[in-house]
């Protein structure tokens, strides 16, 4: 007969992924945890009660509680959508085997006939175009036109919307979506997990002669948006630019042609959400917590969201920058890379209450803690027991000190109750380093 102290172990790691580092020690233990963790059926464990906001109220199940008819197994993306449109908002599991890509043909299947890619660039240089004037007016059948057709079509084709009491999970450890974008829109209650997702590559990005100075180059598409939804829990999952990071898209016009959005965004009105034990890697605009200052109409009292224990690595900026939000970030580990470009982690925004505590910065030796924030609005936070290289570090007092023209008040205002386990900042780099991104739902 198993202890009572094998079965301790056993729940901690099915619930926090912890007990494996904390310890259960010996080859027959080890070997007996994994057994059970291969037994388990990820698509219908829920979130455990307390795990950040998204447990608030009615708490997160996601499709737990389908019946056989309403559980699909699906290998592309065609049957993914269709499993998605079945049976309505009925509990369902959509388990994704292998990696699923509406983008295999490439860009040129959604090209609207006569779209000339050449021929954009020759209309709307800015010796031809000019920089004072946008495209806005340009006809159905001008370059800008065909553009926009094309870009409806890949629109069309790459979002899958998510209906409510719905669990998406990965099979084993190499399952993914590969340019697709979730849509998880006005619904209630919906788990994404174990899944490795490529942000989407917008192929047909529109030239913006107005934007800044010089002109830009803007996308659409982000990896997976919450949108007006409450109720969300995205675990264990890696959320990449994959393939195409920034470092390797073109430059048009002296600008980067920008094919990327954002990985994970929250907004309008969206609540109760808890992002927990995901990799974030090699991104620029990485999360958004509300996206618009004058988003208080929908947003104010909203957009309650936990992230705990992920790993944020090579991102640019945005993770996350918060508006309005009572936003609870604890135990999570943020890498910069030596050479890449940075401009800050938490964006502090509109009437925002972040609340961030208990997190580990690895930064560079040219990477000063100043710059882990950055004051976009007067809002008040809570920023205390993080540790930058290993070392006790007050986030405010630094910025503040380094960067005075942008001083942030201390004190967020709230205090979060909704945790079920806070880490020693010193570990977080290790526990989460093993056991955050897709694969490794110990």
């Amino acid at each position: 007969m198993r202890s009572p102290v094998w079965h301790a172990h056993v729940i901690a790691c099915l619930a926090g992924c912890t007990a494996l580092v904390l310890g259960v020690t010996g080859t027959v233990a080890h070997a007996q945890v994994a057994q059970a963790a291969q037994g388990r059926d990820l698509g219908r464990e829920t979130l455990p009660v307390s795990d950040g906001w998204g447990s608030e109220g009615t708490g997160t199940t996601g499709g737990a509680a389908a019946t056989a008819e309403h559980v699909y197994t699906v290998t592309n993306w065609a049957e993914f959508k269709a499993a998605l449109k079945a049976g309505g908002d009925a509990p369902k599991i959509v388990k994704v085997e292998g990696v699923i890509d509406p983008v295999a043909e490439g860009c040129a299947s959604f090209a609207a006939a006569g779209y000339d890619f050449d021929a954009y660039l020759e209309k709307y240089s800015p010796e031809n175009w000019g920089l004072d004037k946008d495209l806005s007016g340009e006809p159905a059948d001008s370059p800008e036109g065909l553009r926009a057709a094309s870009a409806v079509n890949q629109d069309k084709a790459i979002k899958a919307n998510v209906p409510a009491n719905t669990t998406i999970v990965g099979v084993g450890r190499n399952a993914g979506i590969r340019g697709g974008s979730l849509q998880i829109k006005g619904v209630d209650n919906v788990i994404l997990r174990n899944l490795t997702i490529e942000a989407p590559l917008d192929c047909f990005p529109q030239w913006d002669p107005t934007d800044t100075d010089t002109g830009a180059w803007n996308s659409e598409y982000d990896a997976v948006v919450v949108y007006g939804s409450t109720h969300v829990w995205v675990d264990h999952n890696t959320l990449t630019d994959g393939r195409y990071p920034d470092s390797t898209l073109p430059t048009y016009f002296g600008q980067t042609y920008q094919q990327h959005d954002g990985l994970l965004d929250v907004v309008r009105g969206a609540n109760y959400v808890t992002v927990s034990w995901n990799s974030v890697e090699d991104h620029d605009k990485t999360m958004l917590i509300g996206n618009s200052d004058s988003a208080g109409p929908t947003d104010t009292g909203k957009l309650k969201v936990t992230l705990h224990h992920n790993r944020f690595e090579g991102v640019v900026e945005r993770a996350p920058r918060v508006r309005f939000g009572q936003v609870d970030a604890y135990n999570n580990h943020f890498v910069v890379t030596k050479g890449q470009s940075y401009g800050y982690t938490f964006g502090i925004g509109a009437s925002s209450q972040l609340y961030a505590s208990d997190n580990a910065f690895s930064l560079p030796a040219d990477v000063s803690a100043a710059k882990t924030l950055k004051k976009w609005n007067e809002a008040p936070l809570t920023a205390e027991n993080n540790y930058v290289n290993g070392k006790l570090t007050d986030l405010i007092a630094v910025h503040n000190a380094e960067i005075p023209g942008e001083t942030l008040p201390s004190g967020a205002g709230w205090t979060p109750t909704l945790r079920t386990k806070v880490d020693s900042p010193r570990a977080v780099p290790g526990i989460v380093g093993g056991h955050a991104g897709a694969g490794k739902v110990c």
